[in-house]
């Protein structure tokens, strides 16, 4: 039963099980009730409700990392796992993957390059990554989709929005991301240190918490709408309360914070430095995870509260505690001028007040409690923290956590150097890689390996695994997911050159011989109730762009020869070469080009940009010959053709010369060694041809055709790491497309890359491509986008 409003949160239940800090929580969905903690113990537990609704019983723990857990999230069910899934990130740079009633993982997610240490889930399967490698990425079931990088520090928390498509990640550069379809839409900026939580409040509006001590409520349109003060120190988790914008902090100052109302309504301190971590169940009450390895829930209900015997061991443990006066959780304090025990007969004025007094030479801390009407202990104030560096792993470099920095000064008048170490390290590893990235003299490596050692007193935790690539060969550090330059192609259909169909935008588009064909429009359905057959996808093979008219290019090439440079000027033999070249590969004579033509028409093609498009014109319909593909697509000139078609594409350049490169583009799939290219280049290609998406409709056109091409290859190789980049780019470019042979073409994109394949069908609904396409359907003319859209609608 949920007590009035206003009424105080008091402990619960105090639940050991964890041997090191527990760095982090999260509410489960089976058992009801229940939740998961993982801790610096490489562990992760779940705890179920007891019966008697007096407090939590640990189900099972989970083992799979082989470094400190620090992060945690529930996958929601599914089919397949009807009770949901869990998933932890760890310093092992994993992510394992449990069902609710294993204690060995289903699945290990690899692919980050350091600390795994936020996770969140979304709809369909999707799990969101943060890590201290500075990126986040997007995984389906086992699969990483695609790797959002922008930051410029460690992400130290990730969350997936309610609405499709849309995440956040804050990170140690201060600066909080919302990423779309996988690219960054916009940029947070107003913390002034790391960025270290993130919760949301609607599909609107998220809060973010941070080591500047300060919370920030946001609006998804970048506007900051409320900063809220309250901690003293680093605030490392936030939390939501269900149905409403209350919620609850953590942090570096020993307290967890109850918010109502946008103030701060109770403070309750910890018997731990570091309160890393907090959730709130549906009930209310609230877990926290701290540094002393305890996981308390606090809970406003009456009937849930500990007992008194409980609660008073609680109290003792609070007030047995040591502040360090260093921390400056308490202020600036000068024990001299500090008043006696009288002091705390006054009582306080706000919940959370702090009072220090000296009793005997000894200063205490004390805490006002509103519901109670007394000050309560909340510890004694010594000259050195309690809890010792190498419990709490606090020391930040380059916003990474580490057990130690270390400052090294190499010689006296040098400048000094920072080495940050764990003590999970290896010493002369260590001190390897430090020599290495500061370009030191590698004779140093025993003097500096000897000093960790010395000043870490020896204290490894456990022996260190084999798991160290060797830093000498480098050897074992072979990165999954990262298989851009991997896939092979099926061997297309030789290039016939004939008979071949053409979808060139309805203006100009020539019928195949016989059939009807939905590119072209002609012959469209008579019937209402015949049963519409999808001939649109999968499609097979790739559309090029055919239309010619080889003496107005000859024409236009001329006149501007003439206005060219000195430099750039053509010999008439070079204009015969060219001539000779169209009529070769536009299928008017049966000769073959000629290598002496290919180094003419490479040299029209590096014209300066006001004159170079007939040139371009003519290499768009060149490079459909499979002589001229493998020319200018083989392995040893191939990527000075890429620079010069990527540098076409700058959004600032001529329009003219945009869409040409985009068509030269599109035409090299015609052949194996094209597509070999465009598949190999796809990154580059892809990341640039997007900057063209604010141009004209014959540049959407091509910019959509060149999608289509991509699926057709990703459909053959079945490449999902591909397929999420396609999805991601279509998805973006659906935004600012209005001419509908380019929408067409980007449904057909769509259905090639999901049809038979589950994985893409899971990613497309997680972009919420579905609900981006749905209007399309009710599109009457031309009666091909409708249907196409159908198609597509009903996959997803």
């Amino acid at each position: 039963i949920m007590e009035s409003e206003g009424s105080a949160y008091r402990l619960c239940c105090s639940l050991v099980g964890h041997e090191q800090d527990v760095r982090g929580l999260t509410c489960g969905i089976f058992p009801h009730g229940s939740f998961v903690s993982v801790s610096r113990d490489r562990t992760a537990r779940l705890w179920a409700p007891d019966s008697l609704n007096r407090g939590f019983t640990e189900m099972h723990c989970m083992s799979g990392h082989s470094n400190f857990v620090s992060c945690v999230c529930i996958i929601p069910p599914s089919d397949l796992y009807p009770r949901g899934l869990i998933a932890t990130g760890g310093n092992d740079h994993n992510i394992c993957v449990f069902t609710v009633d294993s204690s060995a993982p289903l699945y290990v997610l690899k692919g980050h390059k350091n600390t795994v240490c936020s996770l969140s889930s979304g709809k369909f399967g999707t799990l969101l990554s943060g890590s201290w490698d500075t990126t986040a990425k997007v995984w389906l079931n086992d699969r990483c989709m695609m790797t959002l990088q922008d930051h410029t520090a460690a992400i130290w928390a990730v969350k997936i929005l309610p609405e499709q498509g849309l995440m956040l990640t804050g990170s140690a550069d201060k600066t909080i991301k919302l990423w779309k379809a996988g690219r960054c839409e916009r940029t947070f900026t107003g913390h002034e240190d790391c960025v270290r939580g993130l919760a949301i409040l609607s599909e609107m509006e998220f809060l973010s918490c941070a080591n500047d001590a300060s919370v920030r409520r946001w609006h998804i349109s970048g506007k900051c709408l409320q900063v809220y003060y309250g901690h003293t120190n680093y605030i490392y988790s936030i939390s939501v309360f269900p149905h409403c914008k209350d919620f609850v902090t953590t942090g570096e100052d020993r307290s967890l914070r109850i918010w109502r109302q946008g103030e701060c309504a109770q403070t309750i301190r910890l018997p731990a430095q570091s309160v890393w971590c907090c959730c709130v169940l549906d009930n209310g009450d609230i877990v926290v995870g701290a540094s002393d390895g305890i996981v308390r829930v606090f809970t406003e209900s009456l009937e849930r509260t500990a007992s008194a015997e409980e609660i008073q061991a609680f109290e003792n443990e609070l007030s047995q505690a040591s502040i360090d006066p260093k921390t400056g959780d308490l202020g600036d304090i000068n024990a001299d001028d500090l008043p006696g025990r009288e002091h705390l007969k006054d009582p306080g004025t706000r919940d959370g007040q702090t009072r220090l007094i000296k009793d005997n030479g000894k200063v205490e801390a004390y805490q006002w409690s509103v519901s109670e009407g007394r000050w309560i202990k909340i510890g004694d104030v010594v000259g050195s923290s309690g809890a010792t560096q190498q419990t709490s792993g606090k020391v930040l470099f380059e916003g990474k956590e580490y057990d130690y920095v270390f400052t090294i000064d190499v010689n006296e008048s040098g400048p000094s150097y920072k080495l940050p170490y764990n003590i999970t390290d290896d010493p002369w590893l260590t001190a390897y890689n430090f020599l290495q990235k500061n370009d030191l003299n590698p004779m140093f490596l025993d003097q500096v390996a000897k000093f960790i050692m010395d000043n870490t007193k020896g204290q490894t935790l456990l022996s260190t695994s084999a798991e160290f690539s060797d830093p000498f060969t480098g050897a074992g550090r072979y990165v999954p997911g990262s298989s851009s330059g991997s896939s092979s192609i099926p061997a297309a259909d030789p290039f016939t050159g004939a008979g071949r169909y053409v979808p060139g935008s309805a203006s100009n588009a020539v019928a195949p011989v016989g059939g009807v064909d939905p590119y072209t429009g002609m012959g469209a359905y008579e019937s209402a109730t015949a049963k519409v057959e999808n001939i649109y996808f999968p499609k097979k093979d790739a559309v090029t762009f055919d239309q010619a008219n080889p003496t107005q290019i000859l024409g236009k090439l001329k006149e501007l020869n003439s206005s060219a440079t000195e430099e750039h000027r053509l010999t008439e033999d070079d204009l015969i070469m060219l001539e000779k070249l169209l009529s070769a590969t536009c299928n008017t004579s049966a000769e073959t080009p000629t290598a002496q033509q290919l180094q003419t028409l490479r040299r029209a093609v590096n014209w300066p940009e006001d004159i170079v498009f007939p040139a371009l014109d003519i290499l768009r319909l060149s490079v459909r010959h499979p002589t001229v593909n493998e020319n200018f697509c083989s392995e040893k000139d191939h990527v000075e053709f890429i620079v010069l078609l990527l540098k076409f594409l700058n959004p600032k350049g001529k329009q003219a010369n945009q869409l040409l490169a985009l068509r030269v583009l599109c035409n090299c799939f015609v052949s194996q060694a094209g597509q070999k290219l465009m598949m190999e280049q796809r990154d580059e290609i892809m990341t640039q041809a997007i900057e063209t998406k604010l141009g004209n409709k014959n540049i959407h056109i091509a910019l959509a055709t060149l999608m289509l091409n991509y699926a057709v290859c990703l459909h053959k190789v079945n490449n999902i790491e591909g397929k999420a980049q396609c999805l991601s780019v279509i998805s973006t470019v659906m935004e600012v497309v209005q001419d509908l042979e380019a929408i067409f073409r980007l449904l057909v994109a769509l259905g090639t890359l999901i049809s038979d394949d589950t994985n893409a069908v899971q990613l497309a609904k997680s972009l919420g491509i579905d609900s981006q396409i749905k209007k399309y359907a009710s599109v009457s003319e031309p009666a091909k986008v409708k249907e196409c859209c159908k198609f597509v609608l009903n996959l997803l």
